[in-house]
């Protein structure tokens, strides 16, 4: 008979549920059962990821011996509780924005020339070892892109991944791609970046490239008067290792801007995208985002622009050019 598989770590949503007490020869229906009576998402609806099998060919007589489920291995669950989807129909289109942010004021931008902070910038430098997934390309700006409510809704649930996605996300890292090297970095630990960019398809898609991920290992704190301890992510990790890019040639794209706090002048704060089962038909946010990243492409300095502003300079680069067409051409 076989013996118990050992604890195993289901994340579902924000949370993280412990299963213990399973043996081998236990079925894929009895997993499902017990995390149904920890997370309440019906079995026919759980889409299990992080098993060596697809989850189409995840069957309920299965016995788990035949997963190869190793002790605090851990899997993500998908799927919708059934009052979530009777409470579909009931979403009100009108909600306000949560805001996970605060606003930076001037003399918390100051931190980014402590020297105990470009002194950590600097360990991380040399100890953060960066898994090059792809080589930068000659001539091409840095784009560093978050993924929790930048690219991912990652605490509302759905039972498709597509469902979670932001819109318009594959048309955007494609069309970034012609002018920019794409780099992710995530305040999550690796494992779950890998994961998370496999199941949306961005990790092996043709038509882009990522350069390499970030984790939050090489995120540094730092101490704010207003705000206490924060955990941010500095540009300067990325630019000591890789001198091609500099602030002059790197924009960062995160829902929370204390993320760039070490480097304000390269952060564009992108709106949050939350509650996707109502968001996701209406989100043109990345459409937006596409225009502005051609807009400046071909800036040769970055510094000159306070990214703040960027839907106004979009408008404007986009009045300038249909003005232009308009124009009548002269011939000689």
């Amino acid at each position: 008979m076989a013996g118990e598989v050992g604890d195993l770590i289901v994340k579902y949503s924000r949370d993280e549920h412990k299963i213990s007490g399973l043996l081998g020869s236990d079925t894929v229906k009895d997993l499902k059962d017990a995390i149904y009576k920890l997370t309440s998402v019906q079995p026919n609806r759980q889409k299990l990821l992080g098993l060596k099998v697809k989850p189409s060919d995840l069957v309920d007589d299965m016995m788990l011996s035949a997963l190869k489920l190793r002790p605090n291995m851990k899997l993500i669950l998908m799927g919708t509780k059934e009052e979530q989807i009777e409470k579909v129909s009931e979403t009100p289109t009108d909600l306000p924005e949560v805001v996970n942010d605060f606003d930076i004021e001037e003399e918390e931008i100051a931190v980014e020339n402590r020297e105990e902070y470009l002194a950590k910038i600097d360990r991380r430098i040399k100890s953060y070892k960066i898994n090059t997934l792809n080589e930068s390309r000659p001539g091409k700006k840095l784009l560093v892109l978050d993924i929790d409510y930048t690219l991912f809704d990652h605490r509302s649930t759905a039972e498709q991944a597509n469902e979670l996605m932001r819109p318009f996300l594959h048309e955007f890292l494609t069309d970034a791609y012609k002018n920019y090297d794409i780099v992710i970095w995530s305040a999550t630990g690796m494992k779950w970046i890998e994961t998370k960019l496999k199941l949306l398809g961005v990790a092996t898609h043709p038509d882009y490239k990522i350069c390499f991920y970030l984790d939050s290992d090489a995120m540094i704190s730092v101490h704010t008067p207003k705000y206490g301890v924060i955990e941010v992510k500095p540009l300067g990790v990325i630019w000591g290792k890789y001198p091609e890019w500099s602030e002059k040639n790197t924009i960062m794209l995160d829902d929370i801007r204390r993320n760039f706090i070490m480097n304000p002048q390269s952060g564009l704060r992108i709106k949050a995208f939350r509650d996707s089962r109502v968001s996701r038909f209406t989100d043109t946010e990345l459409i937006k985002m596409t225009e502005y990243l051609n807009c400046i492409a071909l800036l040769e300095d970055f510094t000159a622009l306070d990214h703040r502003n960027w839907r106004e300079y979009r408008k404007k680069s986009r009045d300038k050019e249909s003005r232009t067409s308009d124009r009548p051409s002269t011939q000689s």
